[in-house]
């Protein structure tokens, strides 16, 4: 896959702009490298996109103005904001600097 963690993503619409929904922190993350974004338990999660595929376990959203991949199994959801998914393919993914 290269620099993508997945082909394929799941999104709210077709450029992935869209909350698909937001969730609470289960526990304290910190991501492996800034790809990821981290967060502290309780802390409100917003989700743009879900990795389909190879990496079914990240999901991509928001903490405060920090974008970035997260474990899916750490996030409890509370709100859904759409119940439409496409599926498109993924670009490369995040780059470090």
């Amino acid at each position: 896959l290269g620099r993508r963690f997945a082909e394929r993503k799941r999104c709210a619409d077709p450029e992935c702009s869209m909350l698909m929904c937001r969730g609470k922190a289960m526990q304290d993350f910190k991501g492996p490298d800034c790809r990821f974004v981290n967060f502290k338990k309780g802390e409100a999660v917003y989700v743009y996109y879900k990795l389909i595929g190879e990496s079914t376990e990240l999901w991509a959203g928001s903490v405060g103005s920090d974008f970035g991949y997260f474990p899916k199994d750490l996030l409890e959801i509370n709100h859904n904001y759409s119940n439409e998914e496409l599926e498109l393919p993924t670009d490369v993914s995040l780059i470090c600097y």
